[in-house]
């Protein structure tokens, strides 16, 4: 039997544990849901695998725990199957909108991004298992705090990366086309501090906190390089105490993107020289890089060659794609190391109520993790 072939009898049962891990709410700061989602994972997982060779539980006392699961292969070598378990939907959110399969259409909170994904890395081990197909060691990690940066499993993934032969990342992918290039993302703050006076009887008195913070975002937003693939977003302004009042500070939160690593230190050159026109001003700006650039590399370029000869083998083209989003699969790709993103599911809409999933390719991605570990064997 073909891989495909085992995929698609396979179905079902996939949908059926899909079903199970959506209803599992796993909001990002929801600490006790994300430890008994995670119980239930792990229980899920023995169910469909046993027990693994080797476990590890990397537990925090605010973010989501960082599990890993070892199992042996056939082959020497070991493969890296990222997933993340939380989601960005608040506790609640199930209640009014259930998981539901129709048209071929699969809704509901996660679905998507990315508890496909991690229902496929689980089954394509298993299918490798049942058609006797040889593969490397795979070590399973999965990930509480994905959608809030991952600062805590940061440097769990990075240890349980090295040495592998390969790492998958099982995000969803760009409309089937897996991830090769992500851009990095740096998270910061500008507090801008004035001299607050009566509007009406002081009005020179005082020093705007607000119309300085007006100069700094120009200041800001003129760093940004569509030529170098780098984009600044002024997201959140708040300031001031009342209409009257000449505002003593005002904020601003920013988000950077940036397609080069070299931009990094272009930026942070940008918010150290940040000035007010006014000297009674002060800028001060806080905040740091969330994740380096995912660009692509020798390994990872083998990596998806492979991936590719496996895709036709099953008879479909393989694209690849760069996307503005990052992923674990960054700090993965900044060490060197071989990485492959977007394996996981097709559909579209993340972080949106219209998040959904395709029914029809799911045999076909569980087919190509299948096939591409299997060809790991190969070297």
């Amino acid at each position: 039997m073909s891989p495909a072939d085992w995929a698609q009898r396979a179905l079902p049962a996939m949908l059926d544990d899909l079903k199970t891990i959506v209803e599992l709410e796993t909001h990002s700061y929801d600490k006790p849901l994300l430890d008994r989602g995670l119980d239930t994972l792990r229980s899920w997982i023995a169910e469909r695998l046993g027990a693994p060779e080797h476990e590890i539980r990397h537990s925090d006392t605010t973010r989501g725990d960082v599990l890993e699961l070892t199992y042996p292969g056939t082959a020497p070598g070991t493969v890296l199957l990222m997933s993340h378990y939380d989601t960005v939907w608040p506790t609640g959110t199930l209640a009014g909108w259930p998981f539901t399969i129709e048209d071929g259409r699969i809704s509901g909170p996660g679905a998507f991004d990315m508890k496909l994904g991690l229902v496929q890395s689980v089954w394509a081990l298993r299918g490798l298992r049942e058609l006797g197909l040889p593969h490397p060691s795979v070590k399973f990690l999965f990930n509480g705090d994905e959608e809030i940066g991952s600062t805590f499993s940061r440097p769990h993934i990075e240890a349980a990366s090295e040495g592998t032969l390969a790492n998958l990342v099982f995000e969803a992918s760009l409309d089937g086309k897996v991830k090769t290039s992500r851009k990095g993302v740096g998270l910061f703050d500008v507090t801008v501090t004035g001299v607050e006076a009566h509007a009406g009887l002081d009005p020179y008195k005082g020093a705007s906190a607000i119309h300085s913070l007006a100069e700094i975002v120009t200041q800001v937003a003129a760093a940004g390089s569509r030529e170098r693939g780098t984009t600044v977003n002024v997201g959140t302004i708040s300031g001031g105490t009342g209409r009257n009042v000449t505002a003593g500070q005002a904020v601003c939160g920013i988000d950077v993107r940036v397609a080069e690593p070299s931009e990094m230190r272009r930026i942070d050159e940008v918010f150290a020289g940040l000035r007010a026109s006014d000297p009674r001003v002060t800028v001060e700006a806080t905040g740091d890089w969330n994740r380096p650039p995912m660009t692509p590399n020798a390994p990872s370029q083998a990596l998806f060659e492979k991936a590719q000869a496996v895709a036709d083998g099953l008879g479909w083209s393989l694209e690849d794609a760069t996307v503005g989003g990052a992923s674990d699969g960054n700090f993965v790709s900044a060490l060197g190391r071989p990485v492959l993103d977007g394996m996981g599911a097709v559909g579209g809409g993340a972080h949106a109520r219209h998040e959904h999933v395709l029914v029809e390719h799911i045999p076909h991605r569980t087919a190509l993790t299948i096939g591409l570990i299997t060809a790991l064997t190969a070297g």
